[in-house]
């Protein structure tokens, strides 16, 4: 069966390509429901202690915008709102992979939003390289607890964007005298280029099963889609930072935490559904978590190491 993720190596570390093709995707899910997976750790390092997430914003952005992505990383480790469930007990289902890791480890990942660094006018064109996409993501601090986020905006093309990738993870060095490591996570905003293709399920699939978009929980198909994929790749940046943590398959077409259930964001997911969710009342938007200042996300279910199979949240 053909991979829905794609990886490959540069002149620096992995990189892992993450790509949300619908079709594919439903194939992997029609396996995943039906066969235990085999989920392994590779003895590499793990993500812990306090993280910093840092975000550079590449075009522009409205600053409602922006409070979508940074209302969601606070969520991540925030005080629990009222209403469950929460986006910190989504993230909760990391902690696991540490106790597998080492049962003696306890002190799990802390993220907290770091540095934010605004480039509206796109000092390195509209039309960017994989390598530019470092470049960009080497502007925020170049430190171990670091994870750079590079945010492109809905008019700015990046090399393999809709053709093969919706969002990237990945490392570099910190410096040419050391070893040590920061990494970093682009995200592209799919809304005008490929809806289809990476903010499903908010917009319909430009192939596979065909069934009504769900109405985005902040309004803003791109945003909302945004999420989920920086979701996805938050999950995967922890659990399999360098390539040698934890993940199903063959190295270079690895599915990680999150991207072992593609497609499956709530209980009775299959292909062309994406599960039995909240629905907002008022706006008639689909959900799963709630996180601050009143917002609702709809996030990927994650891969439980100790259950082999994909929780979700509703």
């Amino acid at each position: 069966m053909a991979s829905m993720f794609a990886s490959k190596h540069s002149i620096l570390p992995i990189t892992f390509l993450l790509l949300f093709n619908f079709t594919i995707a439903s194939r992997i899910l029609v396996q995943s429901s039906t066969q235990p997976m085999s989920f392994q750790y590779h003895n590499g390092p793990l993500l812990s202690g306090l993280f910093s997430i840092n975000l550079i914003w590449y075009g522009k952005f409205k600053p409602t915008q922006r409070a979508i992505i940074s209302d969601f990383i606070t969520s991540l480790s925030a005080s629990q709102p009222e209403s469950k469930p929460f986006v910190s007990m989504w993230w909760n289902t990391i902690e696991k992979y540490y106790h597998l890791a080492n049962p003696k480890m306890s002190a799990r990942l802390s993220l907290y939003t770091g540095k934010q660094v605004i480039d509206e006018t796109c000092s390195l064109g509209k039309s960017l390289t994989t390598k530019q996409v470092e470049v960009l993501a080497a502007k925020g601090p170049k430190q171990p607890n670091a994870i750079n986020v590079v945010l492109t905006a809905a008019d700015v093309a990046v090399e393999g964007f809709c053709m093969s990738r919706c969002a990237t993870h990945g490392s570099n060095y910190i410096s040419k005298k050391t070893s040590q490591k920061y990494t970093y996570i682009w995200v592209g905003n799919s809304e005008t280029q490929c809806p289809g293709q990476c903010a499903w399920p908010f917009h319909q699939p430009i192939y596979g099963p065909q069934s009504p978009p769900l109405v985005a929980p902040n309004n803003d198909v791109g945003l909302d889609g945004m999420v989920i994929s920086l979701a996805s790749l938050l999950a995967g940046t922890v659990t399999n930072p360098f390539g040698n943590g934890y993940y199903q398959g063959p190295k270079d077409a690895p599915l990680e935490a999150a991207s072992a259930c593609a497609g499956v964001y709530g209980e009775g997911a299959y292909p062309g559904y994406a599960g039995n969710l909240l629905v907002n009342p008022t706006t008639g938007a689909s959900y799963n978590a709630n996180g601050i200042n009143k917002r609702q996300y709809l996030l990927p279910a994650l891969y439980n190491p100790t259950t082999s199979s994909c929780s979700t949240l509703a």
